[in-house]
């Protein structure tokens, strides 16, 4: 496809989009009367070294009688969906008037006309696209804009001369950075030199913000004595210190140089090559370099680095249009000069790619000496096959250890089920022997194994320990208070079977880590009789205005270790008691829940489960969690039937009673289990949050539970009932909403339908569970427990008792207190000496050789790996 002068180039995620206006293929049945905007997505390939085109689109316009141009095509913001879009503003031309569109273009290569307007002049100096989509032009000394929200041209109460800027500004909106004729004050002010400066030039920097409709002060940019000269401007960073507004920009200036500016002083210069600088924009190379790319009128470019000072790096001629994006895919930005040929038409046929560093691609190029020989590929072929097979076989053998693996771990947890069983229903558990096991048919899958099969036997060593299991623990519950669980309950929420626990104070408060579990009371051979089942803690405070949900936090994905059997509930676990003691002063009902998947339990028509609550007892003495116990203690037995389940008897019950919603504490809780925690902070900084109490209660539909009313009830139809919101106002301008729902899905369309009611201003930002202090508090401690470890790991006694370390020879003797002259005297004292020597000396070569009982190291490194994997965790949820 050939080009011609109107074509456009624009760079879009990575490619290259041209844009060609042309009439149909078939013109004559066309009449004229139609013109097509066609579009080219264009890729870097980095085999073939060349652009290969991805896919096209098309627009067709009516033309009859009618000029149709390309005016101008930038990326821009669709303020609908926040989705940054290629935006190209089309005119059209008839006799007596002037017609201008704006087209969106979509991933799907599908243009969208967003708005159109009409003028009786046409549109030539200053013309710009920014967020909106919107266009700004200037005409006879004014500004004009229009967008796609009012379709309405309205112009700024000003007067200027040029504009040489414009985009966003934080706290400011879309900026318009212009250069107009000196306004003088009657009165000298405080900012003299300014007064003097535009005094003398004639003409002066301004901005203006759009939105606001706000005039900003021309000197944060820079002096005015460069009002004469500047022709372009680029702003490359922006921020606030102490309200006053700090800008870093380059200006070329008519001058042919290149100023850098940081709060409205020059602080580098560079001399340009060419003459008539017109356009500058930046890259930011894979090394961090940050390029100035100029353009000049003539179709030269250059760039200049910004180093120790601004120079000149590289400079070019006969360049059509200069692109900056990361075309190869590499992460960075690099350079895209499209160069004129007159010779060769095709599209992007002469171009060159480089960052001024590595990257350096050209169309010129030979890259034949790249691709390796045919021999040379064959060779590698045959050698990549003999190492796949050999992969292949070790991977093999690893899925057969693997299963054997598997299958022994399945008969400890099976066994282990059925002493928990056991212990539950106070019964001794037997462990069974090797012809018991070999007996049993999910033992049978393992016959062809290359081991024989073993007995299981004890985790504890009977001998040294006979009472620590069955006895132990039964001693241990029966110090539990007779009534420590106020209420037992179950509630059928969707899927999800919920049971929950209501504690007494007086017995929680002497209690960490309480999480609880669910043992099928049915004699079930073939299948595990334990629940998988998620924990929560819920404390409602005196007042129930509110409800806190503590949950077990999932620790990062790049985080998560594989640790030993007996450690892994640690890690959710490690400092929940300085969390929960601040709100255990005024906490009146803690409750534990337990919640999982109803339908695998509906299979068997009815079950009987028994409730356990798990938890370490702190010692009064010293409540640290070395000196904890572990408990176990039955709550009861929960009954579950489908009958039950169809005739709605475990049904969570909302309904509205006079603005309220009406449902028991049970309810309340089942509904929160259940849910996904989401808080998000709201921040508004033009106006007031009053909208998000309006769509709470309007929109959706919500009403405020009776007992606790700033939660309230999603009861509007669809896929949102039954959320539960918390809208909480720190100020007008700020506040926290709560959200707890079923799935993602819902929380999406929440945030959709909220984002339609807020101010297009408000910032929404998601905040993490926990509070800021409390886990900076959790932090400190693990970073003390991180540090105690190690140092209890380093410094370890030297006795064998107590550490099973392994000295070397311990039996050496001193060397005699005999005077040294006397042994020296006869040859039966030198070789005493000698040998007395000669044993001291291998005793302290053995001593420094210590070795460590292989138990005692890996129980140490499984130490040191809980304190760290448990501080990085604490990190990333501050983070």
């Amino acid at each position: 496809m050939s080009l011609s002068e109107q074509d456009q180039f624009l760079s879009y995620n990575g490619e290259v989009l041209v844009f060609q206006l042309s009439k149909p293929r078939h013109a004559e049945e066309a009449d004229d009367k139609t013109m097509n905007l066609c579009v080219r997505r264009m890729a870097f390939n980095r085999h073939t070294k060349l652009f290969v085109q991805k896919s096209s689109g098309v627009f067709s316009i009516g033309a009859s009688h009618s000029k149709i141009e390309i005016i101008c095509c930038s990326c821009t913001t669709d303020s609908r969906t926040g989705i940054i879009l290629p935006c190209i503003l089309m005119k059209k031309k008839k006799r007596n008037s002037i017609k201008y569109f704006v087209l969106l273009l979509h991933s799907s290569n599908k243009f969208e006309q967003s708005f159109y307007f009409k003028l009786d002049y046409e549109l030539k100096e200053d013309i710009r696209l920014f967020a909106g989509p919107s266009v700004l032009w200037r005409h006879a000394n004014k500004l004009f804009y229009i967008s796609s929200n009012t379709c309405v041209v309205q112009s700024a109460p000003v007067q200027l001369s040029s504009v040489v800027w414009t985009g966003e500004i934080v706290g400011e909106g879309t900026v318009v950075l212009g250069i107009r004729t000196a306004c003088l004050p009657e009165t000298e002010d405080a900012d003299g030199f300014s007064v003097s400066d535009r005094a003398i030039w004639g003409s002066e920097f301004f901005g203006y913000a759009i939105q606001t409709q706000k005039m900003l002060t021309g000197t944060c940019f820079m002096p005015h004595a460069y009002s004469r000269v500047v022709s372009s401007v680029y702003i490359c960073k922006t921020d606030r210190l102490k309200k006053q507004l700090r800008i870093s920009l380059v200006a070329i200036t008519q001058k042919n140089q290149l100023i850098w500016f940081q709060s409205g002083v020059p602080k580098g210069v560079c001399e340009l090559p060419y003459e008539k600088p017109c356009l500058v924009k930046t890259a930011v190379t894979s090394s961090n370099d940050l390029l100035f790319v100029v353009s000049f009128a003539s179709g030269n470019s250059c760039v200049i680095q910004r180093r120790d000072s601004l120079q000149v790096a590289s400079k070019w001629q006969k360049v059509k249009c200069v692109l900056v994006d990361d075309f190869i895919g590499s992460g960075s930005e690099q350079l895209l000069l499209l160069f004129k040929d007159d010779s060769n038409t095709d599209v992007l046929s002469t171009f060159k790619i480089t960052d001024l560093g590595e990257v350096n691609y050209a169309s010129d190029i030979n890259y034949k000496h790249d691709v390796p020989a045919a021999e040379g590929l064959r060779e590698n072929g045959l050698l990549t096959v003999r190492a796949l097979e050999r992969r292949l076989q070790a991977g093999w053998t690893s899925v057969r250890e693997l299963q054997q693996h598997l299958g022994l771990q399945k008969r400890v947890i099976l066994e282990s089920c059925r002493a928990l069983v056991d212990l539950v229903e106070e019964r001794t558990h037997i462990l069974p022997n090797a012809k018991e096991v070999k007996c049993r048919r999910w033992a049978r899958s393992l016959r062809n194994a290359a081991k024989p099969f073993e007995g299981l036997v004890s985790l504890w060593d009977d001998v040294e320990n006979p009472p620590h299991s069955l006895s132990k623990e039964l001693s241990l519950a029966s110090k539990v208070p007779e009534h420590f669980t106020e209420e037992l309950w179950q509630r059928v929420v969707g899927d999800s079977l919920v049971v929950g626990v209501k504690l007494a104070e007086s017995f929680y408060l002497s209690l960490s880590d309480v999480s609880l579990s669910l043992v099928m009371d049915q004699d079930f051979s073939s299948i595990s009789p334990i629940i998988k089942c998620q924990s929560k803690i819920i404390k409602l405070n005196k007042a129930f205005s509110a409800l806190a949900v503590s949950s077990s936090q999932i620790e990062p994905p790049p985080k998560k270790m594989k640790l030993d059997l007996h450690s892994k509930n640690d890690l959710r676990k490690e400092f929940p008691k300085r969390s929960s003691r601040i709100q255990l002063d005024r906490a009146k009902t803690v409750t534990a829940v337990a919640f999982t998947s109803l339908s695998p339990l509906l299979v068997f028509h009815r079950v009987c489960c028994v409730v356990l609550l798990h938890a370490r007892k702190q010692n009064q003495k010293n409540d640290s969690l070395q000196h904890s116990k572990k408990i176990t203690v039955v709550c009861g037995k929960i009954f579950l039937s489908l009958e039950d389940i169809s005739n709605g008897r475990y049904s969570v019950k909302m309904l509205r009673d006079n603005s309220y919603c009406t449902g028991s504490v049970e309810d309340i809780l089942a509904v929160l289990a259940v849910s996904v925690r989401f808080s998000f902070q709201i921040v508004s900084s033009d106006c007031t949050l009053t909208p998000v109490s309006s769509w709470l209660l309007g929109e959706l539909e919500c009403t405020p539970f009776k007992e606790c009313q700033d939660n309230i009830f999603c009861h509007k139809a669809g896929n949102v009932h039954g959320t539960i919101f918390n809208w909480t106002l720190k100020n007008p301008f700020e506040g926290v909403l709560t959200i707890f729902c079923r799935n993602l899905t819902v929380l999406f369309q929440c945030l959709h339908s909220l984002t339609r009611v807020l101010p297009p201003s408000c910032s929404v930002k998601f905040l993490r569970s926990g509070s800021k202090a409390i886990l900076s508090e959790q932090l400190a401690l693990a970073l003390e427990k991180e540090m105690l470890t190690l140092k209890n790991s380093l410094f370890l006694k030297d006795t064998k008792a107590e550490n099973h370390l392994i000295w070397g020879n311990e039996s050496g003797k001193d060397i005699s207190n005999a005077p040294l002259a006397s042994l020296l005297d006869t040859e039966e004292g030198v070789q005493r000496f000698r040998k007395d020597f000669q044993n001291e000396r291998e005793e302290s070569v053995q001593s420094l050789n210590q070795t460590m009982n292989g138990a005692l190291y890996q129980k140490m490194a499984l130490k040191i790996a809980e304190a760290l994997l448990t501080s990085d965790m604490v990190v990333w949820r501050l983070s």
